[in-house]
């Protein structure tokens, strides 16, 4: 029964590679397509993008199946020239395991502060107020009226570039 499991699988997957056009990029296949784009966009820009820049975009489909898209980009001149103790709060509000947890919580659908208070080991209600206030303060939630919260939609993908960017 396992080898016909395994040659299953195989077959699966040699299906599934064949149904792939070769022209269309792949995550992962160290192809660096939106490098190259933002490459000529900065060519394009000029003097504005001498020094270069960064940009990050992604394309979510979340386990409560709303969907989201998101691009932004930014000269490196303007990022090496703004204050980036701004970032601080937004950094630290990230900065708690639990407060991680509820993010991941609400994106997943549970929504209500007595859904998340019912969470095991997510603390006492009082505590999961104070982290959903801190999370609220930072602009990573949004209260959307009668103990509701989500995440702003011009948060999610920015979240989840943050929690790859950490990543070891």
């Amino acid at each position: 029964m396992e080898l016909e499991q395994r040659v299953a699988e195989l077959e699966r997957r040699l299906t599934a590679l064949e149904r792939r056009d070769p022209e269309s990029p792949r995550l992962g296949d160290g192809d660096f397509w939106a490098l190259e784009g933002l490459k000529q966009q900065l060519a394009d820009a000029g003097e504005a993008g001498a020094d270069g820049g960064v940009l990050y975009t992604g394309s979510v489909r979340l386990p409560t199946g709303e969907q989201y898209g998101w691009q932004y980009g930014a000269f490196t001149e303007a990022l090496f020239d703004g204050d980036w103790a701004d970032a601080a709060e937004s950094f630290a509000a990230l900065g708690h395991p639990v407060r991680l947890r509820l993010l991941r919580e609400i994106l997943g659908g549970l929504r209500t502060a007595a859904e998340l208070a019912a969470l095991d080991g997510a603390g006492t209600t009082g505590q999961i107020y104070h982290h959903l206030r801190q999370l609220t303060g930072a602009g990573w939630l949004h209260a959307a009226g009668r103990g509701r919260y989500e995440v702003p939609p011009a948060r999610v993908v920015p979240l989840l570039v943050v929690l790859t960017a950490a990543r070891p």
